[in-house]
């Protein structure tokens, strides 16, 4: 079945990374925005003698799978295999992904991802101020967490797929390929069924009237992915990454305010 939908599931061209760009820009209002970033545990049953290396801090025994989604809630990248020990941040170091982004290879210019904080803030990765923020860094996060939220509700729309509601007991390569085909199959269905496969009750959404967020059904599924653990790893910001969120930040709080944006953060 994989082979058959493999055309729902590629990493974008150049156009296509353009066309996100302003899919998140028109519908999101993040400009620059080339997908969001987020790695989930999927439990699978241990292979013998494996030792500790699938376990979690679950408890369960798991394969990472590491994914980018576009504006429109569809994964144009995955990653599995990953064990379960091992961070966001561990696992997209190790990814395919992570030289191609360094080297600057993969995105357009001046576009970048959107990560929560397992990720080190880079200039194609930005992420959101921590800690007690200022006005300013509240505006800056509550237009960040739109966009990010794609990919959570992503993985929230991902989750009753049933074999993923219990541990996958089949040899890791085939668990693999299956974890593949149920984010192709959710391409498919975002692109063929989307009303009954996700209606609007289903993902988060925005009344921007009332200024309130109201959160998907998803969230209340018992089946939910479980996230990832945050890193370990050395997080400090690099200077050039900091002076971007910077920059982006001011944007947001002039040319690039939407009307909204201040009955949000004083809402929430």
């Amino acid at each position: 079945m994989y082979e058959a939908l493999d055309k729902y599931l590629q990493v974008p061209d150049k156009r296509e990374w353009e066309n996100i760009q302003v899919g998140f820009h028109h519908r999101w209002n993040f400009p620059g925005c080339c997908g969001a970033i987020d790695g989930k545990h999927v439990v699978i049953q241990a292979p013998p003698n494996c030792g500790s290396e699938y376990y979690n801090y679950k408890g369960t025994n798991s394969l990472v799978l590491l994914a980018v989604v576009d504006h429109d809630y569809c994964f144009k990248y995955v990653e599995i295999g990953s064990y379960g020990r091992n961070s966001d941040g561990g696992v997209f170091q190790a990814s395919s992904l992570y030289p191609v982004l360094e080297n600057g290879s993969l995105l357009p210019e001046g576009g970048f991802l959107v990560g929560d904080d397992a990720f080190s803030l880079k200039t194609y990765l930005l992420k959101r101020y921590p800690n007690e923020p200022t006005i300013a860094e509240k505006i800056y996060n509550y237009r960040f967490t739109r966009a990010r939220r794609i990919v959570e509700n992503a993985f929230g729309i991902l989750s009753p797929f049933r074999v993923l509601a219990k541990p996958i007991q089949l040899q890791e390569e085939t668990a693999i390929k299956m974890i593949r085909t149920t984010c192709v199959l959710h391409n498919w269905l975002r692109k063929s069924s989307l009303h009954t496969y996700t209606p609007p009750c289903s993902i988060d959404y925005e009344d921007i009237v009332n200024f309130t967020t109201n959160l998907g059904t998803w969230r209340s599924e018992i089946n939910a992915l479980p996230s990832i653990a945050r890193s370990r790893i050395n997080n400090r910001s690099k200077f050039a990454a900091e002076k971007l969120r910077e920059k982006y930040k001011f944007f947001l709080c002039n040319e690039g305010a939407v009307t909204w944006q201040n009955y949000m953060i004083n809402n929430n």
